[in-house]
């Protein structure tokens, strides 16, 4: 039996302005198994990228309670969450964030730096993970000198390289035309296939519709939690 992987409890998030406090996120429950595949949507400001932020453990709640892999991030002080994070979970972005001046493989091996891992050893994984997503030829390339497609595949290529039990991917097919996003969407559904957890925002129906799982929030609460027809998508 699939055991849960995210448990927030009570979530309250505010900012402070000048004119007071503003409520984000408003009273937020939720339960995120292992092997989900969850689509988080909602328009502008109804909250998700900033509850992204959150799962992310880039961003702290006001109030209530988040344990990630049964740790209570609240408990946690900024260097264990920093391992923790690195540790756990895969950030995959809209644009890339690949640094312009590094190769594909120096930008992939990145986390295992953090992770401290001998340099050697950081460059194999990288390589076979470059190989894995069709890469290989390009190990040595700059991101510029790539399509966006294949940048995204580095970006995906990244986010897998600590073998994290979670990607968190925001969306990641906002940049690609229709043929590349379907071939990155395809991507993740493998992931899903053998074992990821996949947590994606996005604003298009036919990403979310390849989610077995869609949370739509509105004005910072979650207006609308339910399981998809089809639990997997397949192309």
């Amino acid at each position: 039996m699939a055991q849960p992987i995210i448990k927030i409890k009570g979530l309250y998030k505010d900012y402070q302005t000048t004119a007071g406090s503003f409520p984000v996120l408003k009273n937020i429950n939720l339960t995120i198994n292992e092997g989900e595949y969850v689509a988080i949507m909602g328009p502008s400001g109804s909250g998700k990228s900033t509850f992204m932020n959150i799962l992310g453990c880039l961003d702290r709640p006001t109030t209530g309670s988040y344990f990630l892999d049964s740790q209570d991030v609240n408990q946690l002080n900024n260097n264990e969450l920093a391992t923790l994070r690195n540790k756990t979970i895969g950030f995959v972005f809209q644009g890339f964030n690949l640094l312009a001046r590094s190769s594909l493989v120096d930008n992939v091996a990145l986390p295992l730096v953090y992770a401290k891992d001998q340099k050697d050893l950081r460059i194999k994984i990288a390589k076979n993970i470059l190989e894995r997503m069709g890469l290989g030829q390009y190990f040595e390339s700059k991101p510029n000198q790539i399509s966006g497609g294949q940048q995204q595949r580095v970006a995906i290529a990244r986010a897998l390289v600590n073998q994290p039990k979670v990607i968190l991917a925001d969306e990641p097919t906002g940049n690609l035309d229709s043929k590349t996003s379907d071939e990155i969407m395809k991507i993740f559904d493998e992931l899903n296939q053998i074992g990821n957890t996949i947590i994606l925002v996005t604003h298009e129906n036919d990403i979310a519709d390849h989610a077995s799982r869609q949370i739509r929030f509105l004005d910072g609460k979650i207006l609308e939690d339910h399981k998809t027809k089809k639990s997997k998508v397949t192309k």
